[in-house]
């Protein structure tokens, strides 16, 4: 996972942020939260850490979405004092306690700690995909695509987005998904024994009931239709059992 960080100024940058971004950017006071950035009709475009820094905010996002985002937040800015510039900042990762430079990961603390430096990271012995696949976290280009709807990938329980904050793109969808109706379909941790690629349709009783994602050893993140993913089910040459 290569990752990049924007560096957002400017004025109205806190603002900006705020009518765009499913999180509330004024709990940045009390520390980085996780976000994503909506279509209007409130499908995922991005996921992203954002944090305080001197007179700025950074932006902590996936290689392969820094430059469309980074346009769209241009697209978006029209007059707005707000000046988006990449940094040359290498991320670093790691468990236990929280290095001085760095902070815990706001989806979870089992997640560790992230932090920025001037340097490259060595490489680390932690098995982040053993810990994202325990803990149901989605990733980037993964879980999270652009059919997803976000509360079907789990931001509610990783603290990636807040329903007093007021408008943002997407948020209507949102909403409507949150009060007005029971969530049918999203991700769901699986016991899984034999072969299966990632991608590859999981079925019950003859019928696709989801699909195969990340794993890690025995144990994977699904994406289930609910109503069908009961009991023992197949995929290519496994079988999978939801975890309740």
């Amino acid at each position: 996972m290569t990752r990049t960080l924007l560096q957002i100024t400017g004025a109205d940058r806190a603002e900006f942020l705020q009518g765009l971004v499913t999180n509330d950017v004024q709990k940045l006071d009390s520390g980085p939260i996780y976000a994503a950035l909506l279509t209007p009709q409130g499908k995922y475009l991005a996921d992203f850490f954002l944090f305080q820094g001197p007179d700025c905010i950074f932006l902590d996002i996936d290689d392969s979405l820094a430059a469309p985002v980074s346009q769209r937040l241009t697209m978006y800015k029209l007059r707005a004092d707000v000046h988006i510039a990449t940094t040359g900042l290498h991320l670093h990762r790691g468990t236990g306690t929280v290095p001085t430079d760095g902070w815990a990961d706001p989806r979870t603390v089992d997640m560790g700690w992230r932090a920025w430096r001037d340097v490259p990271a060595s490489a680390d012995n932690v098995d982040w995909d053993a810990l994202r696949v325990e803990h149901l976290i989605p990733e980037t280009g993964k879980e999270l695509t652009p059919d997803s709807f976000i509360l079907e990938t789990q931001f509610e329980t990783i603290n990636g987005v807040d329903f007093r904050k007021g408008c943002y793109v997407g948020q209507e969808v949102t909403a409507r998904m949150k009060h007005k109706t029971e969530l049918r379909k999203g991700l769901a941790k699986v016991q899984i024994s034999g072969e299966a690629d990632f991608g590859a349709d999981i079925l019950a009783a003859g019928k696709v009931a989801g699909q195969l994602l990340s794993r890690s050893g025995d144990k994977a993140i699904a994406y289930l239709r609910f109503d069908r993913a009961v009991g023992l089910m197949t995929c290519g040459n496994a079988t999978v059992k939801r975890i309740e």
